[in-house]
């Protein structure tokens, strides 16, 4: 355990320490992602073709800021694709984005436990993805399960990648509280916390289709109720159209009514 745990500092440690001491270029989109993006990510495909290549320019400038690391598995060009993807989706609305409180991604081949271990099959492996805190400062944590299963599956309402990435938005005013500041205008942010919280009673109730995750806490609800915006999002608006006008401000995206266009 404890050698574990060593080793993951380790590599938090070499993470850091590249992101400080070296700046990367940013490189031109490989051709043969692109065949990967149309597979895989369905939000891409709904993107007229100048939205298509802003958004492969964004990606290759998230993975030029950003330092991915794999433990026990060799990280795949569609890891790469699905990572970048995630993080570009919930801030594509806006002209420029650095994920300032973020310098690396570490990749595990499974769901872990709380004291991050993948490998014990007596434990229970329930989590799929964390942002870190205190000497995890700045990583984010993915199995690589997860992230997969997240983009093969167009009728579900979640997205673990994207999820987490919503997490770092919610933390780049200081604090993870599910109220994103630096996205959500100042006279926005009463009439969130009522909904939210209106909301969070229902699903606790059994009264709403929001996964129940949701309601564990302020930061969650964000979390998971951003997944189902960019996962479904017409049957989001139709199912809660209250929160999805208010996400849709926050975002500076109409996820429904381009895929009601039907833009490829």
């Amino acid at each position: 355990m404890i050698y574990f745990i060593l080793f993951i500092g380790l590599v938090v440690f070499t993470v850091y320490a590249f992101n400080r001491n070296k700046k990367r270029p940013v490189k031109n989109f490989p051709e043969n992602w692109k065949a990967l993006l149309n597979e895989h990510v369905h939000f891409y495909r709904e993107l007229s073709f100048p939205e298509k290549e802003k958004f492969r320019q964004r990606m290759m400038l998230f993975l030029s800021e950003v330092y991915i690391e794999a433990v026990e598995t060799e990280i795949e060009d569609l890891d790469k694709v699905l990572i970048a993807a995630s993080a570009v989706i919930p801030v594509f609305g806006f002209k420029e984005w650095h994920y300032n409180n973020l310098s690396g991604i570490i990749i595990y081949p499974n769901n872990f436990n709380g004291d991050l271990e993948f490998e014990n099959e007596g434990e229970k492996r329930i989590i799929a993805g964390l942002v870190g805190s205190g000497r995890f400062e700045k990583q984010m944590i993915l199995s690589r399960k997860a992230l997969h299963l997240g983009f093969q599956n167009d009728t579900d309402k979640g997205n673990t990648s994207i999820h987490e990435f919503v997490h770092l938005i919610d933390k780049m005013d200081g604090v993870a509280d599910g109220i994103p500041e630096r996205l959500l205008q100042r006279q926005y942010i009463t009439p969130w916390l009522k909904l939210m919280h209106e909301e969070m009673e229902a699903i606790n109730e059994n009264k709403s289709d929001i996964r129940k995750y949701g309601g564990t806490s302020e930061v969650e609800f964000l979390a998971v109720a951003s997944e189902y915006f960019f996962e479904r999002p017409n049957l989001f608006r139709k199912k809660h159209p209250e929160i999805y006008e208010m996400l849709e401000k926050c975002f500076q995206q109409n996820p429904a009514d381009r895929k009601r266009k039907g833009k490829n």
